[in-house]
């Protein structure tokens, strides 16, 4: 797991090539077994691979989205908000695995966060979304993964810039 840890990294450039439909499979079985809150299993996944709708998923909010024009995939991660009031936590649980499997996988990933973002002025990403896709309302998207064959190279983060500062022990401060 530590592997997988370090060699995840945003992925925003893709190959063109197509995501193999086992690998979709083993994505879709991992974000499936992913744990929630009281085994409630709140989430929804809309896996799209059609060009022209993740066109239009690469405009769901003002910045950060673009990237996912050019993936060959992308899973938009959704929670029921009226059958679990931790949602949020168990879709991003639900992402960080779908994201880990596509690395074990060779593929890279990046997050798109919806949630709390604007499409423009006037519109929330999360209204843009859910009207793109035909979701109702009580489905909230909590952020969509664009997955592919990386076109770019990340190294894995060196273990001495890792925020060590950040850990207490025993106590908060």
């Amino acid at each position: 797991m530590i592997e997988l840890l370090r060699k995840r990294r945003s992925i925003r450039q893709f190959k063109p090539e197509k995501v193999s439909p086992e690998s979709i499979t083993t994505i879709i079985e991992a974000a499936l077994r992913s744990p929630s809150s009281r085994g409630i299993n709140p989430w929804k996944f809309i896996v799209v691979d059609e060009p022209e709708l993740l066109q239009s998923l690469a405009k769901a909010k003002q910045h950060g989205s673009e990237f996912l024009k050019n993936a060959p995939l992308a899973i938009v991660v959704c929670g029921d908000s009226t059958k679990s009031d931790v949602w949020v936590e168990d879709c991003s649980i639900a992402a960080i695995i779908i994201q880990l499997t596509a690395v074990s996988l060779g593929l890279g990933s990046c997050w798109a966060q919806i949630r709390n973002r604007q499409h423009d002025n006037v519109e929330s990403a999360e209204t843009f979304v859910q009207q793109l896709l035909g979701l109702p309302e009580h489905l909230k998207v909590e952020c969509t993964l664009g997955i592919g064959y990386p076109d770019e190279k990340k190294p894995p983060v060196p273990a001495e810039k890792l925020q060590h500062d950040r850990i207490t022990y025993n106590k908060g401060v």
